[in-house]
């Protein structure tokens, strides 16, 4: 059987994306199943998670499937100076698909190419996260009845924020007009404007952030000045608290507008918003269920007729 890897969202066509939203569908009508009744799925987070971690825990088990691995890579030989092709390559001997998140970017790439067992990147360093993409799409798709045609506004950290690069790449296929806000430190960095023009995607750029430059928003998607990725701190206290959504800031809003952030915020979104109609961003982390369970079917082979015809849903 061919071996599938689900590290990079810039290959996934149209079809492709439309396919695994269909999936996903499926998947939230019914979670439980016994797809993967006998499978071992391998958890490797080298840096902290909680929603990624705890989702693709939840999806392995509510198909039946079993989870090991790590959290803490402090705990593992690589403190003793295990390289990590030594780490995927021996996990690879236990399980049937392996789940990785790492800080150097590509790392999910190459572990896929030390080894045959299906690779799914849960994100690498400030590069990709294609699963929090996908269920990003999802997101998307549920609250506005298409892909097609939208206006989203990425805010806040465009400089390291890996879900924002993944979302521009996957939104390629449907002529989307982004706006990217940004103070220039963490303006969307040079590479992705170009990937832009060379794909025909339209984007504006704004450095200011208030209820006149939203309002023609489809999608307001916001996110977290990453302490994590600075060297300099100074800088970080310079910009983390740049860019706060509040109520008041919502009163322009489109009808149809929706809030997304991959989490976890720190006060980029105010607790005032938690209850506006908006506000979407506690349900789209738990679509990463159902985009998840997707994930997992694609890489080991299962498709979507199958998953259509399942008889193991467990109720």
């Amino acid at each position: 059987m061919e071996k599938h890897d689900f590290v990079t969202i810039a290959n996934l066509t149209r079809e492709k994306i439309l396919y695994m939203i269909e999936m996903a569908q499926e998947f939230e009508q019914h979670p439980n199943r016994e797809l993967l009744k006998g499978k071992v799925v391998a958890t490797l987070f080298f840096e902290p998670s909680t929603r990624t971690r705890l989702s693709f825990e939840t999806a392995a088990n509510r198909l039946g499937a079993r989870v090991i691995g790590f959290a803490d890579p402090k705990i593992t030989s690589g403190t003793k100076g295990e390289t990590l092709k030594d780490t995927i390559s021996m996990v690879a001997n236990y399980a049937d698909v392996i789940v990785m998140r790492h800080y150097i970017e590509g790392a999910a790439q190459y572990a896929a190419e030390v080894t045959e067992v299906p690779i799914v990147n849960a994100g690498d360093g400030a590069h990709q996260h294609p699963s929090q993409c996908m269920l990003d799409l999802y997101s998307i798709y549920k609250t506005q009845g298409t892909l097609e045609n939208l206006n989203i506004y990425l805010v806040g950290d465009l400089k390291y924020g890996r879900t924002v690069h993944s979302l521009i790449m996957a939104m390629r296929h449907f002529n989307p007009t982004f706006h990217f806000v940004a103070p220039k430190e963490l303006a969307m960095p040079q590479e992705y404007k170009l990937y832009c023009k060379e794909h025909g995607i339209k984007y504006t750029e704004h450095t200011a952030f208030n209820e006149k430059v939203i309002a023609d928003a489809d999608i307001l998607y916001m996110t977290r000045v990453q302490k994590e990725r600075f060297s300099d701190l100074m800088e970080y206290e310079r910009v983390k608290n740049v860019y706060v959504l509040n109520n008041e800031m919502l009163r322009l809003a489109k009808p149809n507008m929706k809030i997304l952030h991959p989490l976890p915020r720190v006060n980029e979104i105010s607790y005032d918003v938690d209850d506006n109609p908006h506000a979407y961003y506690i349900q789209q982390a738990g679509n990463g269920l159902f985009a998840r369970e997707a994930i997992f079917c694609d890489v080991l082979g299962i498709s979507l007729e199958e998953v259509k015809n399942d008889k193991t849903i467990i109720s």
